[in-house]
């Protein structure tokens, strides 16, 4: 499967060029663009309606996907997620799969499993209701990251601590430990903050922005007109 990685590192997106019969499993939401001869399939990450049922019933997270595969003729589909940051391509081997986040995913390639039946991803083991896919087979793997993208090499022995916001993924040769991490932060706006201390050998994916810490900006900026539009009437 041939790809391309443009606008990098702020706004990037993954163009996938598809031979006939050659597809790619990409998350529901993610293409911009495709080719006439691209055919979609939209469908549930879940092996069966009754596999589906029981997610739903046990408050466990639904993931869907949609297969791009291309006709008689070859086509592209651009593919994009996170609505600023960068897209990096992670090889996946029977010997070396991944663990990341699920809003990380954006497209992989059909020998690529993702493992929605895990405890990471059914119970939200990592906390701040963030939600961990266990990838594993062989291709290729699209992430995207809010922000660029930090790549940490441990060896064996060696550890990381990551704040959970902040963690893309790492690769399932690592050892982990998901703890609470109390700071004068959290005191003051009473939430709480989960890191994951991570251990060699294998590598880990960071961002250097995350999603909370964009709304609280945000808010600053707008909450005053909220209220104040809400005091006028």
């Amino acid at each position: 499967m041939q790809y391309e990685i443009k606008y990098k590192p702020s706004y990037a997106m993954a163009v996938v060029r598809l031979e006939p019969g050659e597809g790619v499993v990409a998350e529901a939401g993610a293409m911009t663009y495709m080719s006439p001869s691209i055919q979609v399939n939209t469908r549930m990450r879940q092996k069966g309606l009754f596999g589906s049922l029981i997610t739903s019933v046990m408050g466990g997270q639904s993931f869907f996907v949609v297969d791009f595969v291309a006709g008689d003729q070859s086509g592209e589909v651009g593919l994009v997620s996170a609505p600023v940051g960068d897209v990096e391509v992670l090889e996946v081997r029977p010997d070396h799969g991944f663990i990341i986040q699920k809003s990380a995913f954006v497209a992989s390639e059909k020998g690529v499993d993702l493992d929605v039946q895990w405890q990471g991803f059914t119970k939200g083991l990592f906390g701040n209701g963030l939600f961990m896919i266990k990838v594993t087979g062989s291709g290729k793997l699209f992430i995207n990251t809010f922000g660029a993208i930090d790549h940490h090499v441990l060896a064996p022995g060696e550890r990381l601590v990551v704040d959970n916001f902040h963690l893309v993924g790492f690769s399932d040769t690592c050892h982990y430990e998901v703890k609470k991490f109390g700071t004068w932060k959290d005191s003051i706006f009473s939430g709480e903050m989960f890191v994951t201390e991570i251990e060699g050998p294998g590598e880990v994916y960071v961002q250097t922005k995350n999603v909370r810490e964009f709304v609280d900006w945000l808010w600053t900026i707008l909450g005053p007109r909220v209220q104040a539009t809400g005091g006028s009437r």
